[in-house]
């Protein structure tokens, strides 16, 4: 298999199958969003975000990603934007990043031309017993890693992720989310740390692909 996006069609039960096979792969992510319930709409009581602050928007790519196909077209379009891309390894903060850095170095472990990205996961503490690591999986000093998450809004976990990869001597050139909120300058925040930030898709493209927004 090559490394590039593929259709898919969706059955979801109860519902009819969505044939995707016409949709560029960004706008059939943004699809499966909306099919699984992953992106929804409240603009009378909104929904309460990890920064506290209120949106009427609400991204769950958990459930997103408990979704096999929407794992590999994930995958799919985070290994074509690292494809010219010097990786060792790919990780980040608990738990929104383990099921996408998963996908993507199984992704890329499986395709052609194959890669190799080792994983790990930042813990938001370290451990208080046995070894005490902050950052498990397989790493190395020099290595250098992609930082991942789900959703990005004022950038926290990113931050958080880079800065424990940082004094672990890991080299942190660029993260990539699913999708940026484009909310409370988070991109800003990350790139300012000297990282380049990769969205696959952005709030805009969840909306435009939701009927009535």
């Amino acid at each position: 298999m090559k490394c590039v996006t593929e259709s898919v069609n969706v059955v979801i039960p109860g519902r009819q199958m969505l044939d995707l096979r016409f949709m560029d792969p960004s706008r059939q992510l943004a699809t499966l969003f909306r099919q699984y319930a992953a992106f929804q709409w409240d603009p009378d009581n909104g929904f309460v975000l990890a920064s506290g602050e209120t949106s009427p928007y609400y991204v769950d790519c958990r459930a997103l990603l408990a979704h096999p196909d929407a794992r590999w077209l994930v995958a799919q379009l985070a290994c074509a934007a690292i494809r010219d891309l010097p990786f060792d390894a790919v990780g980040g903060l608990e738990i929104g990043a383990i099921p996408l850095a998963t996908a993507i170095s199984d992704y890329a472990f499986a395709t052609q031309p194959r890669k190799i990205y080792r994983t790990f996961v930042v813990r938001k503490q370290a451990k208080d017993h046995g070894l005490g690591k902050r950052i498990e999986g397989a790493i190395k000093p020099n290595d250098r890693v992609l930082v991942v998450d789900d959703v990005l809004t004022s950038g926290g976990s990113l931050l958080q992720a880079i800065q424990a990869a940082g004094e672990a001597q890991l080299h942190v050139s660029h993260a990539l989310v699913i999708v940026d909120r484009q909310e409370r300058d988070g991109k800003q925040k990350i790139e300012a740390q000297g990282v380049s930030l990769i969205s696959l898709l952005t709030l805009d493209d969840l909306k435009t692909a939701q009927p009535g927004l």
